[in-house]
């Protein structure tokens, strides 16, 4: 009897060590995802600085209610200008800019009221 319970407490023993290492590999494999994904933050962060100060310095374009957002070189300009003739400088500004793949414009013109 006594050897039974000696090999079930060995099996339970075994069974958590395992248990625990097949853990301990999953979160080591998950680490260098994460890498990847701060790099890719602050290259969209740095590209998004870019398109904004090519919107300040364009002549013709009052930048101050526009909103950009990159993702992997796709830029999204939102937010508001007061004429329509900004939207098409404010695009031609954001695609000048070294990394820009593509511009989605949604920028809208805003009433004088």
């Amino acid at each position: 009897m006594k050897s039974v319970d000696f090999l079930k407490a060995i099996g339970g023993v075994a069974a958590v060590v395992f248990a625990l290492n097949v853990y301990a590999q999953a979160s080591d494999a998950a680490a260098p995802a994460a890498a990847p994904a701060a790099s890719s933050k602050a290259a969209n962060r740095a590209l998004v600085k870019k398109v904004r100060k090519a919107l300040a310095h364009a002549k013709g374009l009052e930048p101050t209610r526009i909103y950009t957002k990159a993702v992997d070189g796709v830029v999204t300009l939102t937010g508001s200008v007061p004429e329509q003739g900004q939207v098409d400088i404010a695009t031609q500004a954001a695609q000048s800019v070294e990394g820009v793949s593509s511009v989605s414009n949604k920028l809208t013109v805003r009433s004088n009221n």
